[in-house]
């Protein structure tokens, strides 16, 4: 098997090096459309436009390379700058342009240039448009800087910058508290995960004297359990935070608080797939630890349910599709955690999840386009025929998720099901289930939004939105449709190089368990449509004393967990803080100053300003003196 271990990156020659191209222009035409202001507002979201399609045609253009390459020249080093210098210790700033990052570099730069031109009809009337675009293009650089890295160190600007781009997109109509809230609280949840990343990063420096992932993979075969294990699980724990997996997914939901175009960046394309990516990336590192693996096994498998469990009980169509991604990202997680046999699954689910993703987040976005900007789908119902197009590409993106035969999520999340099967009969079981609950509850949200009576408020005239956000959706419905045919052949082998998966036979006839999962699929469809299709839809939603519903309506209790475990003691722990500063620390420094203000009063007496009080003090202590010294001489 060849892997990175063995196989070393070749220097970059020819268009490779311009790689660093694809994060340089997005990133200062965010500078430029922050610092230039107003005079670029009528031209600035073209421009943006224009630096995220340079971009992906700089992707592009590199993958048609390596495709023409021998597997053997396609992963190619790009130095940059030495960063850091101290002493005989060197970090070096570097891309790795591989297999895997290229296959990021096209996501990112592909579907977020769709975005990037849906966004231009969604924030037409936005007064902070041309800010809005600096941060979206900031969102690319930043994700491309993670994924294009050649060492953790370089990995973290772009970890980071994510973060600050997620925070400044998700709370962009600050003027709503709940937006301002939002932002805030996906800033702070993502720094506890963050405190992980930091420490693996200086673990994997100390141990392995470089943070550059040939070092580190070259390195992992010699770590001890107990290393691998807490480099692994603190990796894990970045994971969690960047793609809000259990117990760090709660600021996931709040997020929708953004504009929908937000949603689907970071959703689809960017920030929640860095987890997955960097948890493949660290394979050599995860496979000297059973402990790691079985840990993103178990926090992968428990996440997707928990996202499917809070999918079927909103009725807010966008966080539906929120807790959609949490349990899509879950079943990356899993197959990352099932070792070389999971790895290419779970970036080719990672990749096919982008596109049927983003086409459904765009089109809730065109759906609150024509109802108002009203989210709650009891209020919809009737729009297939009002909002045709929008209804039609949703659909293609509904078949792709549920697995419906020859779609996108046909091919990718079947494959994770069986390799589960085959290494965990309980995560394999999980999947099941959860594919099963992933039909029902996007089925709801298909016959709640398009089908069924009329349940529009009153002034509300749905109308279909704009070719400039409609286009975007034909193109990801297709690539909704077509994306994992096009995929199942060759990703298994393309990927082996980069991270040393198993390749496996693939067939398009499903197997037993294949066949297994059809049948759950269908129940899960049937199940929606007696429920929400065979009868009216209530405009309010019922009242409800079922656990299960109440559990999922409030995001399984998780800001009260949070709350309840993090919040509170650290409030506590605070106000004790605050209490020993006041009686202790205050107290110790008040009474030194007391003593030394009376012995300086004391002290002060002895200036008495007479000459001979000073005389006789200076015989007084010359005779002091000589009596020491006779005395000691006596002695």
């Amino acid at each position: 098997m060849t892997t990175l271990e063995t196989l070393a990156p070749l220097p970059a020659s020819g268009m490779f090096s311009y790689a660093w191209l694809m994060i340089a222009v997005p990133l200062v035409m965010a500078a430029v459309l922050l610092l230039f202001g107003s005079i670029l507002d009528r031209v600035g979201h073209w421009m943006a436009v224009a630096a995220v399609g340079f971009s992906f045609a700089i992707a592009v253009c590199l993958f048609s390379q390596q495709l023409l390459s021998a597997p053997e020249a396609r992963a190619v080093s790009v130095p940059l700058f030495d960063w850091i210098t101290t002493g005989s210790w060197t970090v070096s700033a570097g891309l790795l342009v591989d297999q895997l990052s290229i296959l990021f570099a096209l996501l990112i730069t592909g579907v977020g240039s769709l975005i990037h031109i849906y966004s231009v009809g969604y924030m037409a009337h936005d007064e902070r448009r041309r800010r809005f675009f600096a941060y979206l293009n900031l969102f690319i650089a930043a994700m491309l800087v993670l994924v294009l890295a050649d060492n953790y160190l370089v990995l973290f600007v772009g970890w980071e910058g994510v973060g600050l781009a997620s925070y400044l997109l998700i709370g962009f109509w600050q003027h709503k508290p709940s937006a301002a809230a939002a932002a805030k609280k996906a800033f702070v949840m993502n720094r506890v995960g963050d405190l992980g990343m930091t420490m693996a990063v200086m673990s994997m420096l100390a141990l392995f004297g470089s943070s550059a992932f040939v070092a580190v993979n070259a390195g992992a075969g010699h770590l001890d359990a107990g290393w691998a294990t807490t480099i692994g699980l603190l990796l894990l724990l970045g994971a969690c935070g960047k793609s809000a997996q259990v117990p760090l997914q709660a600021w996931l939901l709040d997020a929708m608080e953004g504009p929908t175009p937000v949603s689907a960046l970071i959703h689809a394309a960017t920030m929640v797939t860095a987890g997955v990516y960097l948890v493949v990336r660290s394979h050599a590192i995860f496979e000297m630890s059973s402990a790691a693996t079985t840990a993103v096994v178990v926090v992968g498998t428990v996440t997707l349910l928990a996202g499917a469990w809070i999918g079927t009980s909103k009725d807010d169509i966008k966080k539906v599709l929120a807790g959609s991604t949490m349990s899509q990202i879950g079943y990356m997680m899993l197959a990352a955690g099932l070792g070389p046999v999971g790895y290419a699954f779970a970036i080719f689910h990672l990749l096919t999840h982008g596109f049927f993703k983003a086409n459904m987040f765009l089109g809730a976005g065109s759906v609150m386009h024509g109802m108002a900007d009203d989210v709650n789908m009891r209020h919809y119902g009737a729009l297939s025929k009002a909002m045709r197009i929008t209804f039609l590409t949703f659909a293609m993106g509904y078949l792709a998720i549920i697995g419906f035969p020859f779609f996108a999520g046909y091919f990718s999340k079947d494959h994770i099901i069986e390799a589960a099967f085959g290494v965990s009969t309980i995560a394999g079981v999980c999947a099941l289930v959860g594919a099963g609950i992933t039909a029902f509850y996007m089925t709801r949200l298909m016959l709640m939004t398009f089908l069924g009576e009329k349940r529009w408020q009153d002034g509300v005239h749905p109308h279909e939105s704009p070719k400039v956000m409609t286009v975007p959706l034909v193109i990801l419905a297709v690539f909704s449709v077509g994306a994992g045919l096009l995929m199942n052949w060759w990703i298994q082998e393309w990927l082996e190089p980069a991270v040393g998966n198993h390749v496996e036979e693939l067939s398009l006839v499903p197997g037993p368990i294949g066949w297994l999962t059809l049948l759950v699929v269908a129940a899960g469809v049937a199940l929606a449509w007696f429920l929400f299709g065979a009868r009216p839809v209530p405009a309010v939603a019922p009242a409800s004393s079922n656990p299960f519903t109440l559990a999922g309506r409030n995001d399984l209790f998780g800001d009260a967990i949070n709350n309840t475990l993090v919040v509170q003691p650290t409030l506590v722990a605070a106000r004790g803080l605050v209490a020993n500063d006041d009686r202790i620390i205050d107290a110790l420094a008040d009474g030194s100053a007391s003593m030394m203000t009376g012995l300086s009063s004391q002290t002060r007496r002895l200036q008495t300003g007479q000459v001979r009080t000073y005389a006789l003090t200076m015989t007084i202590g010359v005779l002091a003196v000589g009596a020491v010294m006779i005395l000691t001489q006596l002695g």
